[in-house]
């Protein structure tokens, strides 16, 4: 797939994305999307619609906390399906920038 990404690998155009291109980009950071993983992504999405704002960790578990469901809006859960920064991770699957207070 032939797709315009930052050295971090964020995509530089936010209209690239698609389901599609998700998928892409998971399987490039060895990661297979579930339904739990769609969950995440697509209240992320809405989120940034809403605000502009890809947000960090904390505001990440509020979120999935409202938008998915109170037991998956953990910081443990979260890291189990985007291993290491899942803010960062989640964001770039959903095709969002980076958090800006993200490491």
């Amino acid at each position: 797939m032939q797709l315009e990404t930052d050295k971090d690998g964020y995509l530089k155009h936010l209209n690239d994305w698609s389901p599609e291109v998700a998928d892409w980009l998971a399987q490039t950071t060895g990661i297979v999307l579930t339904h739990e993983h769609w969950e995440v992504i697509n209240a992320l999405r809405d989120f940034y619609a809403d605000t502009g704002i890809s947000p960090a960790m904390r505001i990440l578990v509020k979120i999935v906390k409202q938008k998915v469901s109170s037991e998956k809006g953990n910081s443990i859960h979260l890291l189990t399906l985007f291993p290491d920064s899942p803010a960062k991770l989640a964001a770039k699957i959903a095709g969002l920038p980076r958090p800006a207070n993200c490491l």
